[in-house]
């Protein structure tokens, strides 16, 4: 059997969220496993459920959907997919800005859905292919360590876990990209790169704004890190001269 992903519908709404539910019967691969009215209980539903794609309502009656968006950012650690819902347009903005996966206007059109879907079941079938970790990653050991949210929520992570860390001037604070594709992970405003450097060995500062695992360094190319996948496509590690030779030390250690 193939399988089958979670759908959690937050709207306000009632009519629009039963004709939602409708159009999604259409498609075997998905199922509606929740709905909530508002952005409290919709955030209950979504621990509870752990959706893989989510139809959230911009207005809401105790928040936007902006807002519930950004708190999950820090807060969500599986991949989950973000569709904005809504009768009004003007949002189309900020909902792109907001990282959701796509938008989907009221009343429901079903070749737009249809678009959506499909999206996201071509997205979704490529993130499940295999992983190829380098072996070195795996020679860095069961070494786990702690960090904490922005909401002080604690997470357990593995080096494996993360390609590299990136300083968010916007929010000012470091978060983490792992290497599950999933949506970076928002570290606690006051973390520092000393800090995220001693977390581990192998996390090597290349630039004042990027950490790197660098056991997922193929190589540093015209001050270009060159990293095995999933990060392969990666175009930002740049080094910088500041940290240039660190990087080199370190990674001649190999």
């Amino acid at each position: 059997m193939d399988k089958q992903y979670k759908i959690v519908i937050i709207d306000d709404d009632e009519l629009s969220a039963d004709n939602l539910c409708m159009e999604l019967k259409k498609y075997p691969a998905l199922s509606v496993e929740g709905i909530a009215r508002n952005a409290a209980n919709g955030r209950k539903t979504i621990d509870k459920i752990r959706p893989d794609l989510l139809f959230l309502d911009v207005e809401l009656p105790d928040m936007k959907g902006m807002e519930l968006l950004d708190q999950l950012k820090g807060y969500i650690t599986w991949n989950m997919q973000v569709v904005f819902y809504t009768a009004y347009d003007k949002y189309m903005v900020d909902a792109i800005r907001g990282a959701a996966f796509d938008y989907l206007l009221k009343p429901i059109d079903s070749s737009d859905l249809e678009c959506i879907v499909t999206r996201f079941q071509k997205k979704m079938d490529e993130r499940m292919s295999p992983i190829t970790i380098p072996p070195q990653v795996y020679s860095a050991g069961e070494h786990t360590f702690m960090i904490s949210t922005p909401t002080n929520d604690l997470r357990v992570l593995h080096p494996i876990d993360i390609g590299f860390f990136r300083y968010n001037s916007e929010r000012k604070l470091w978060e983490v990209v792992l290497n599950n594709h999933q949506v970076p992970l928002l570290l606690r405003k006051n973390t520092t790169a000393k800090q995220i450097t001693e977390f581990a060995p192998c996390f090597v500062q290349i630039h004042q704004s990027y950490i790197i695992n660098i056991n997922y360094l193929i190589m540093i190319k015209e001050s270009h890190c060159i990293m095995y996948p999933p990060f392969e496509h990666v175009t930002e590690l740049m080094v910088s001269k500041k940290f240039r030779k660190v990087l080199q030390d370190s990674f001649y250690q190999l």
